[in-house]
């Protein structure tokens, strides 16, 4: 026994063939057993020792180097000092026109867009003992890790109503704090109330209009009579600050939210807020929409599809199967569409005013993009302007030679006429896919394109329930007559296609985005092989490339977020001068930021940044909201400042003004 231990203890020390065994004949039948049972347990060692990486090693792996990175990253950067020596911080803009003068003179008001703003729990589940008044959504997301499927839970709606679940309670966050970081180290609102404040701004003249972004916009009056509180917050801020009209600041979905707000202050109750007419003309100064998504975002129909953007398409490609791993169990995509497909204000995102804006199978006003290179001829630099042409109307292509190919080429049906049977059940539905049978999953993908105007019938199909309680708070598409009755519900109000803007001729809007940075236009897709109830049964196609198309996404010019079509054809053309949604001629400006990485990492993400989120702290848009604050027109801070297409897009918009 003592042998057999001796031996043991040497494989562990040196696990080596030569060391664990040997080739010698034994001299003995006993010294041949010991060598037997030492190799056995020498081999079960090596195999033990041997164990193969495991994806979910490559997972725990990946979390940990991220978590790691980012905490110490925000632990080198609390521990900086303010000023280090030898680098010069540049001033801000704040301190700079502090310095020329400025003081507060206009009111701010400030409008969040989607998911920006903090959302805090006031009533729960028995899950979420201990969270009272603690946020869900925005600062440290610990709940994420702590209990996800509780989280998860308690930021879903009800899926009849579009409201509260039965005892569930979850408010945004009021106050500057709503949305000033997203994430500790991430700000948005941060840096232009910092900078508002170094000129005089503070609480008395400054209001962030927090709202429950999730909700459909009426729903938002309904349940927190959050619009009513806009409307009095602006009141107060007039009469207080010696009848100044007041400035508005929102960003992103904020842009169409106090849109919507623009028809309601006017509109009689109970629809309205019976403001009555004038009294934007009477409150408000100007509107600087930052990042505005008036027309809607093609990334909201992929989210909606398959709960995708170019972001999880390339994590799919760099890591196959994580997602959707059986073994795993995650199912993030089916939980992440799951609760995302309760929240209305998604759909107030879909692309609006069909293939008129977006385009049809062969043609959109982005189609065209010119393409600079240079080419050297006798020692001399010539510019030479190629034109790609791509087909970007296609919203969704089933396959990249649908994206490609012409119409006479592709397999197309009515939807609606066909009216495919989905009364299919799969046990617990956790997504309506659950109740599409595979048949008329691959009768959608036999439909090889879908352009703006057939994406509606398509999303009617794959989320019913959704698009039936979302589509009674939005519309989509095109008035033809502004003055019929029926555009004065306020399903309308939000879709600047389908209202007037209020009787306001002094009144000021500005488009302020920024421009230089590939942004989501159109996507190939393919169907997914899994079959198993409950799958996302479609999923961008990562291995699809070409020039303007990389992992499956084709790219237009924008901010990352929002096209430059979406975000500037209103100010560009359609409320440009007296037109029939611009009755009154309110003035309109553009005002585009090139976008320019930091030059260090001492500059954070850019201080000339034209990114959807980070612009938020970039100087030069600081500095057009500060003067216009302080009482500049749009003359004085220079007018229309445009690096874009948009001109030319505008003009091959073929719509009735």
């Amino acid at each position: 026994m003592a042998a057999i231990l001796r031996f043991r203890k040497l494989c562990f020390i040196e696990p080596t063939l030569k060391n664990c065994g040997s080739s010698e004949t034994p001299k003995d039948e006993k010294q041949e057993e010991i060598q037997t049972i030492t190799k056995q347990e020498c081999d079960k060692n090596k195999k033990k020792n041997k164990r193969g990486w495991k994806c979910i090693d490559s997972c725990c792996w990946f979390i940990g180097c991220m978590c790691t990175t980012w905490w110490l990253l925000l632990f080198l950067y609390h521990c900086l000092p303010a000023h280090l020596s030898g680098f010069k911080s540049p001033e801000s803009p704040g301190v700079r026109l502090k310095n020329e003068g400025l003081t507060p003179l206009h009111p701010v008001v400030l409008v969040p867009g989607i998911v920006t703003g903090g959302l805090e729990l006031w009533e729960g589940r028995p899950c979420s003992h201990g969270l009272f008044r603690k946020r869900l959504w925005g600062g440290s997301f610990a709940q994420i890790l702590q209990r996800p499927l509780c989280w998860l839970e308690h930021l879903s709606l009800d899926n009849e109503t579009g409201l509260d679940p039965p005892g569930i309670r979850v408010r945004p966050v009021p106050g500057l704090v709503a949305a000033d970081y997203f994430a500790p180290g991430y700000f948005v609102w941060a840096v232009l109330i910092e900078n508002l404040a170094k000129i005089g701004y503070e609480g008395k003249n400054m209001y962030m209009a927090a709202y429950d972004w999730r909700l459909s916009f009426q729903n938002t009056e309904v349940r927190d009579q959050a619009l009513s509180r806009l409307k009095i917050n602006i009141e107060l801020m007039y009469v207080t600050n010696g009848n100044k009209k007041v400035v508005v600041v929102p960003h992103s979905m904020g842009v169409i939210y106090f849109l919507h707000f623009l028809k309601w202050v006017e509109a009689p109750p109970p629809m309205g807020g019976g403001g009555g007419p004038g009294w934007c003309d009477k409150h408000i100064k100007a509107i600087m929409n930052i990042g505005p998504a008036f027309l809607g975002v093609p990334k909201a129909v992929s989210g909606m599809l398959s709960a995708e953007g170019k972001d999880v398409a390339f994590f799919r490609a760099m890591a196959p199967g994580v997602l959707d791993s059986e073994i795993l169990g995650l199912q993030t995509l089916e939980h992440m569409m799951r609760v995302g497909r309760t929240w209305d204000s998604v759909i107030s995102l879909l692309p609006k005013g069909g293939d008129t804006i977006w385009g049809d199978l062969d043609s959109s006003p982005e189609d065209i993009q010119t393409v600079s290179s240079y080419q050297r001829q006798n020692n001399t630099k010539h510019q030479i302007e190629i034109k790609q042409e791509t087909k970007y109307g296609r919203i969704i292509s089933f396959g990249k030679t649908a994206s490609e190919q012409h119409s006479s080429n592709l397999t197309t049906h009515d939807l609606v006429k066909d009216k495919l049977d989905s009364g299919m059940n799969c046990g617990e539905v956790w997504t309506e896919y659950g109740k599409i049978s595979r048949e008329n999953i691959m009768k959608l993908a036999d439909n090889k394109a879908y352009t703006a105007g057939t994406l509606i019938d398509l999303l009617r199909f794959v989320a019913p329930k959704t698009m039936k309680r979302a589509e009674a708070h939005f519309s989509h598409g095109i008035a033809s007559d502004l003055d019929d009755p029926k555009y004065s519900h306020y399903k309308y109000w939000s879709n600047p296609l389908e209202t007037k803007l209020p009787h306001a001729p002094d009144m000021e809007i500005y488009c302020l985005y920024g421009v230089g940075l590939p942004t989501e236009r159109s996507y190939v897709y393919k169907v997914s092989q899994s079959d198993k109830c409950n799958t996302i049964p479609f999923q961008i196609d990562s291995s699809a490339e070409g020039k303007w198309l990389r992992g499956g996404v084709y790219f237009v010019d924008g901010d990352e977020s929002v096209p430059v079509l979406s975000a500037g054809f209103m100010c560009a053309k359609g409320w440009r001068g007296k037109t029939r949604f611009n009755p009154s001629g309110s003035r309109t400006h553009i005002r585009e930021y090139r976008h320019k990485a930091p030059g260090s990492l001492l500059e954070g993400r850019g201080l000339e940044s034209g990114a959807h989120v980070d612009i938020m702290g970039n100087v030069a848009l600081i500095e057009d909201v500060l003067r216009v604050a302080a009482g500049a027109s749009g003359e004085e801070i220079g007018g229309d400042r445009i690096y874009s297409d948009i001109l030319k897009m505008a003009e091959r918009v073929n719509i009735k003004l």
